[in-house]
């Protein structure tokens, strides 16, 4: 009886390796992670959270030897994280644009009509920062692509 079950659980094992093998196909492997993080909160300590979960991603695969793609997506409070005049993490964003390629910020224009109507001009951006329509459409688009959104 016992050697019926090793012989199962070997074959079970056999199986399950086979379909790991499979699993990861070279065509696969060449295939980024991909990670969009939402920031809507007019809260510092959330925007360098989405920064250091940025960084620690990138780094994780990197160390790998692995491609990932991180896009943060800001919009309702979280959108002041991406302006130029009132960034409370704006060294730091401006340091990931210029050492993280793979790493993109984008605001939500309609957010930015509503602080331009309200301000009566258009908060400046920081440079390098690109612009969606409505940010949750865009992630909404990411996740219908199979990207992982996160919002720490």
């Amino acid at each position: 009886m016992r050697s019926g079950r090793a012989s199962r659980r070997a074959l079970l094992h056999a199986a399950l390796a086979a379909g790991l093998l499979m699993t990861f196909h070279p065509a696969q492997a060449a295939e980024p992670h991909r990670l969009a993080l939402q920031i809507s909160d007019d809260d510092p300590v959330k925007m360098r959270a989405v920064l250091d979960v940025a960084a620690n991603v990138s780094r994780h695969y990197s160390g790998q030897g692995e491609d990932v793609e991180i896009v943060v997506v800001a919009f309702n409070g979280g959108l002041d994280m991406l302006l130029d005049d009132r960034s409370p993490v704006r060294e730091r964003l401006v340091n990931f644009l210029k050492s993280m390629p793979n790493v993109s910020f984008i605001a939500c224009g309609n957010t930015l009509e509503t602080l331009a109507a309200k301000e009566d001009k258009r908060p400046p951006l920081i440079e390098g920062v690109g612009v969606t329509q409505v940010g949750v459409a865009a992630l909404m688009d990411l996740a219908e692509k199979n990207w992982t959104i996160v919002r720490p």
